[in-house]
């Protein structure tokens, strides 16, 4: 057995981790773990099916969406987001286009600045979150806030552009962001577990979105629902539901070109972008907060810099973690999903560790 299952098991038994791991190598798969529970409330357990809240993960399913939107010749990647989107009465500027919404470096305004220590929660203080249902809705929470910089002068992580992003699916193809999501990208892929499933809706076999509420002393004194955190719909920046499995399918998809052409499958993975982040991430180990890494594909962020080299994607919010990653010397594939928003770095940093020593 590999350390890192250990180590889940371990995380599972102290309750710090409720969530599924898969491992799988050219096509088999070699690993594949259900821990912990579902719900809190009932004690229900999780299962290989369960389905998380994705989070930020979410955005690979955008960008596949908006290329696909270009090789149809809908838009370009130099459209002008706003002259497409009639946004002419807002602060963002003329020349942002999706190339820089998919690389993060439009310079747009944000929702919340996670960098600076906002909070999600006070997104929605004046403005209430259940108010927020499609992805139109979204934009008076940023179009006319002032730009971070002008665009293509650095990257910066950036929301509110994949929310542009999905806005301008909905325009090109005259489809809600979930519908196309749900016809083009999950049916395509077989995500035949995968969806947008509302907060305020009974949805089978899907995990609670929960963090640990814990003493000064760190132990676990209760758990804390994410409902005034964000709208009750995932939309273009994060929040579709998947299992393990779906995340599998959805990169075998891409790699096998179903979901796009060779030249923008390979665009969805190389480097466009350096950027610095203060993010608290973690890569073998350590906290990956203020590390140079090589940057944005097309959402895929990519590691030059260590033994073991990867490109993934992964996501946080309140309640919710994971990834999505491929180690491409060894044709390894990694996916883990769970419950809180710190829960699944400690089994990532593990699986980490083990592929650095060749033990998976």
């Amino acid at each position: 057995m590999s350390s890192f299952e250990d180590r889940a098991r371990d995380l599972a038994v102290r309750d710090e981790f409720a969530g599924v791991i898969r491992v799988d190598r050219a096509g088999t798969t070699i690993s594949s773990l259900a821990l912990g529970a579902a719900s809190r409330a009932w004690n229900v357990p999780v299962n290989l099916e369960t389905r998380f809240d994705s989070a930020s993960i979410t955005k690979l399913f955008t960008a596949v969406a908006a290329l696909q939107c270009v090789e149809r010749e809908e838009i370009a990647l130099d459209t002008s987001v706003v002259d497409f989107l009639q946004l002419t009465d807002t602060t963002i500027a003329p020349g942002v286009t999706p190339y820089h919404l998919l690389t993060h470096t439009s310079g747009i305004a944000d929702l919340c600045d996670e960098d600076a220590g906002e909070d999600y929660a006070d997104v929605f203080a004046e403005r209430p979150n259940y108010a927020i249902k499609t992805t139109a809705d979204w934009l008076p929470l940023f179009v006319d806030r002032a730009p971070e910089y002008s665009p293509g002068a650095r990257a910066h992580y950036c929301n509110a552009g994949y929310l542009l992003l999905g806005l301008m699916v909905e325009r090109a193809t005259g489809l809600s962001y979930r519908d196309y999501i749900g016809e083009q990208v999950f049916a395509r892929a077989a995500m035949t577990g995968a969806g947008f499933f509302a907060m305020d809706r009974v949805e089978p076999n899907v995990a609670e979105a929960v963090d640990p509420v814990r003493a000064d002393d760190h132990t676990i004194i209760g758990w804390q629902r994410n409902i005034y955190a964000y709208p009750p719909i995932g939309a273009p920046d994060g929040g579709a539901h998947v299992r393990a499995g779906d995340l599998i399918a959805f990169y075998r998809a891409l790699g096998d070109g179903r979901l796009l052409g060779s030249e923008l499958t390979a665009a969805m993975l190389r480097p466009h972008q350096e950027y610095h982040t203060t993010r608290p991430r973690f890569l073998h180990g350590e906290s990956r907060a203020g590390v140079h890494l090589t940057g944005y594909g097309f959402e895929f962020e990519r590691d030059e810099h260590g033994i073991v080299q990867s490109y993934w994607k992964e996501g946080m919010s309140e309640g919710a973690s994971g990834v999505l990653r491929h180690y491409p010397a060894t044709d390894t594939t990694v996916v883990v999903l769970a419950a809180g928003a710190d829960a699944a770095w400690p089994v990532i940093s593990a699986i980490d560790a083990d592929l650095e020593a060749g033990a998976i």
